[in-house]
């Protein structure tokens, strides 16, 4: 993780349980993440293809984000990073938003910050690891008491001038009934506090997604592989519309042409109307489901102090 806490205590906050999702026990074991994301990494435009929808797929400039759910998974106290992994092992994945203000000629919203959240390889979220992911996965850790005092795959990253933040983390696994998917809030008005950020408004909540092609060789290495079933296609989840870009789906490049192991950059524009307000909570867009019937009420949050800039 990038950054240093200040206070390591763990304490527990209400989380909102919305949409979707079976019960039962679960978890992963933590392996060393290893990072390739650095910019020497990557392959040329004539070494890559880029992975998006046939409709709306270079990004979505100047046009106004499909808003959906937020899903049962969500958890207040985020910490400000840029690494948000905390040692779950997966395909690194290297995420680039950009955030436009539709009503003001496309500008960069700088200063906006950008909450990402999204399970681990095998399905499974920080804060509620005894919901299961659905088919066949091994457990989240040995040590069931602590499990759901984890913070992983969860972080906020605050816009530079030109609108963009940068996370570092790995493609997400599958849980049933959804497709591979990135949950995402932009926040303006607001301030870092704390190691997390606080006040203002949400003015976006939305899903990003994954191409069905990247996803099936992604899910087909470790340790995504140990997660057995049936995962859903795009086509089938209840939350994407098929709007490509415009509805959340990600321009994928890979690392290197070789392998999908190796990692990819992913990017999307984001247009939103910064004088909306769009908590995704609720029945929301996007369908939805039953909540986890053993959520837990409350949910971990940390205090640290990690404030990488952008690029």
């Amino acid at each position: 993780m990038t950054g240093t806490r200040k206070d390591t205590t763990i304490t527990r906050r209400r989380a909102i349980a919305v949409t979707g999702g079976t019960v039962a026990a679960g978890g992963l074991a933590i392996a060393g993440y290893q990072s390739a994301f650095a910019d020497g990494t990557s392959a040329t435009a004539t070494e890559t293809a880029a992975v998006s929808a046939s409709a709306g797929s270079s990004s979505g400039t100047c046009v106004l984000m499909s808003s959906v759910t937020e899903g049962p998974y969500y958890l207040d106290g985020a910490l400000v990073r840029k690494d948000i992994t905390e040692g779950k092992s997966g395909v690194p994945l290297t995420l680039r938003i950009t955030v436009q203000d539709t009503t003001e000629s496309c500008a960069p919203v700088a200063g906006a910050a950008v909450e990402i959240w999204h399970c681990d390889a095998w399905g499974y979220y920080s804060g509620y690891t005894t919901a299961n992911p659905g088919g066949s996965a091994p457990a989240e850790s040995e040590d069931g008491s602590t499990a759901d005092d984890k913070t992983y795959l969860r972080g906020y990253q605050v816009a530079n001038a030109n609108g963009v933040v940068k996370f570092e983390t790995i493609v997400p696994g599958w849980y049933t009934p959804r497709t591979c998917h990135i949950h995402v809030k932009v926040h303006t008005g607001g301030e870092k506090e704390d190691g997390t950020y606080e006040g203002g408004k949400v003015n976006f909540t939305g899903q990003l997604f994954f191409d069905d092609a990247v996803a099936e060789q992604i899910f087909e290495l470790e340790p995504y592989s140990q997660h057995t079933g049936t995962w859903t296609k795009l086509d089938d989840d209840m939350v994407y519309d098929g709007g490509g870009a415009s509805s959340g789906l990600l321009t994928l490049k890979p690392v290197h042409k070789k392998g999908p192991s190796k990692g990819y950059k992913g990017s999307i524009t984001l247009g939103i109307d910064p004088d909306a307000e769009n908590t995704g909570a609720g029945s929301g867009g996007g369908g939805g489901g039953t909540p986890p019937s053993d959520a837990p009420s409350d949910a971990p949050s940390a205090s640290a102090s990690s404030t990488d800039s952008s690029s």
